[in-house]
């Protein structure tokens, strides 16, 4: 069980009707999905990389714990949907195409891995990862490394550019490293959320382990 079928559940429980918990899990898929774009406007440029820096990834991977796999991913592809309809939900950006064009550019790859950290991350929360600060930080560290994964390979491969892709390397180098260690101190702070979220609602920590 994740957070939201718990949520759900309860909602279910206080007033029986078989709409409302999908009524629950539907607004909260939307709420992750304007998450997602509101964290997208806040983006720095950083001069050495055309990869900005984004809340984004946090988002995705929280939405991920408590959305769990199918709902998770579900935020995640409407995101995406909404950006190549040409909604401004990405990242602001003077050099960065726009709408259905930032997927083949230098940040496409981070965006399209969105969907399967989510998925990812979802699984993980649905065998019990979201209920302590320490499986937590594993569950969303998966996550994150996936959406590098995704992010240094497209752009290092097959980005769209008027130079030749700069190869793996030089991917990470640009795309990843100087990520790191802020994505990493945002991870153990986001980390306590779910857990603390679990505890407000009465959870033991052992619920949902092995769901």
């Amino acid at each position: 069980m994740t957070l939201v079928d718990a949520l759900a559940a309860r909602g279910a429980t206080a007033q029986p009707s078989p709409l409302l918990g999908h009524a629950i899990r539907g607004a909260s898929v939307l709420f992750i999905t304007a998450l997602t774009a509101a964290a997208a406007q806040i983006s720095v440029p950083l001069p050495f990389t055309e990869v900005p820096f984004t809340f984004q990834p946090m988002v995705v991977l929280l939405g991920g714990l408590a959305l769990g796999s199918r709902l998770g991913c579900a935020s995640q592809v409407l995101y995406l949907a909404a950006g190549i309809a040409g909604l401004p939900v990405f990242a602001t950006s003077a050099t960065l195409p726009p709408g259905a064009l930032r997927l083949l550019g230098p940040t496409g790859g981070y965006l399209m891995a969105y969907p399967f950290a989510a998925l990812l991350v979802g699984y993980l929360a649905a065998r019990g990862f979201d209920r302590r600060y320490l499986t937590s930080v594993v569950a969303m560290l998966a996550g994150l490394m996936l959406i590098y994964a995704g992010g240094a390979t497209w752009l290092g491969l097959f980005a769209r550019a008027a130079a030749p892709p700069p190869g793996i390397m030089a991917a990470l180098a640009a795309g990843v490293v100087p990520f790191v260690a802020a994505d990493l101190l945002k991870l153990l702070a986001a980390a306590a959320v779910m857990p603390g979220l679990w505890r407000l609602l009465g959870g033991n920590g052992d619920d949902g382990a092995n769901g």
